[in-house]
């Protein structure tokens, strides 16, 4: 199957890097063909510009071209991996600007006669998300995990009703040991592997 791994850290020698290799690495053991998107690397904008929105109110099917090889690789995905760390209970403003910007009508979803959302990214079988927290688990389930929320509810709706999600979490990352971050990348490598 072809992955489409979404990154996005600002640092790159951060333990969401390691995540994301690790990802990679599990991903390249199953045999799957694995893209990597670096939000950061490739200085996405994720501010949505004015003409944007309002193709994007018009239900206009327009990719930006700035944006078509973004797209191109989704459309092309059966895996998508996110791999962030979750900031203030949400998803960094780079990847949430992505999801912005590229879940767009005629890309994520369609409008069929009656005006009702369709799926469009039926080719999607998995979506896994890998994030790390600086709360321990309890506190995020208060704050209910917003980021998450949007990746494995939201997200999925744009995709096929047999789409299987995968969530993995390092919480209280601060007080992790070097031992809890070694065997957290394990269990994300072998676990992708069995995908």
């Amino acid at each position: 199957m072809q992955a489409l791994v979404v990154y996005c850290h600002p640092v790159e020698a951060s333990f969401c890097a390691s995540l994301r290799d690790a990802a990679v690495r599990g991903l390249e053991r199953a045999g799957h063909d694995v893209s990597v998107v670096d939000l950061t690397k490739d200085g996405f904008n994720p501010v949505m510009s004015r003409n944007e929105w309002e193709q994007y109110i018009a239900t206009e099917d327009i990719v930006p071209q700035s944006l078509e090889p973004y797209v191109v690789q989704l459309q092309a995905a059966q895996i998508v991996v996110f791999v962030y760390p979750t900031w203030w209970g949400g998803l960094p403003a780079l990847l949430k600007g992505w999801i912005e910007r590229t879940m767009l009508p005629g890309v994520a979803f369609k409008l069929n006669g009656k005006k009702k959302v369709r799926p469009a990214l039926t080719q999607v079988r998995h979506i896994v998300v890998i994030s790390t927290f600086g709360s321990p688990w309890m506190y995020v389930k208060f704050v209910n995990d917003n980021g998450r929320r949007i990746l494995v509810r939201a997200m999925r709706l744009a995709t096929s009703w047999r789409t299987r999600t995968h969530r993995f979490g390092l919480y209280a990352m601060d007080k992790a040991t070097q031992d809890d971050r070694e065997k957290f990348i394990r269990s994300v490598e072998n676990k992708l592997a069995r995908i």
